[in-house]
Formats: structure tokens, sequence, C-alpha cells
């Protein structure tokens, strides 16, 4: 089996990767939005605190999913994976707590985001 360190790793990484897709578009849609700066940041405060609402989704409902149908379970060598009894409170709980992990610093960008269109907002009025 795998250590428990090479499986947060590969867990961190994997929610990563889909962090960073989803913060890729954010930021798209924001250069999309340049031309009016007020509706740029207030579309990426709001799309940064759905894709915290979607990570806090998935922590929650991790616990409840098949750990062979992640991401997680492919990046981990066949002789690595944890045996079926324990796959489930190993590699989904480790998956829950990087989803939380990342909800809280996509929770503090979106804050982030938020105050800066509130002092655009009152700059522009």
């Amino acid at each position: 089996m795998a250590s428990l360190g090479f499986i947060e790793a590969c867990a961190d990484l994997s929610v990563r990767r889909g962090c960073g897709f989803g913060g890729l578009a954010i930021g798209a849609v924001m250069v999309g939005l340049s031309y009016d700066p007020l509706l740029s940041f207030e579309s990426g405060a709001i799309l940064t605190s759905l894709m915290g609402c979607i990570l806090l989704l998935k922590a929650s409902r991790s616990m409840q999913r098949s750990p062979k149908t992640t991401e997680l379970w492919m990046m981990l060598d066949k002789d690595k994976r944890p045996a079926e009894p324990h796959a489930q409170r190993i590699l989904m709980g480790t998956l829950k707590e990087a989803y939380l992990r990342y909800a809280r610093v996509t929770g503090a960008a979106s804050a982030g985001l938020w105050v800066f269109s509130f002092g655009l907002m009152a700059v522009a009025t």
C-alpha cells in the first residue's frame, strides 16, 4: 500500500489541478470583461464563490462516492492501492480534507474579490 503522505500528495495534486482549471476559466471571464472593471471583478467574485461552494459540496458528498471513480484512484499504482475495506475511509477521507483545504483558500480569494468589487463600486458612484 502507498504511504499516507503519498496519497495526500496525490489528492492535493488532483484537487489543485481542478481548481487550477477553474481559476483559469474565471480569469478568462475576468479578462474578457476587462472593458468594465467593476463587472469584471464582480463576475470573478461570483464565480470564485461558486467554485468554493462546489468544493464544499464535493467535500460533503465525498464519503458517499466510490473511491474507484476518482482521479486519485487512477493516480495510484495498482499494487499500491489500499485494500478494498480501507480504500473508502483512507482515500475519500484524504480527498475530503483536500477539498476543504482548497475551499478555504477559494473562500479567502473570493472575499478579496468581493472587497475589491465593493471598493470599485464605492469609487465609481
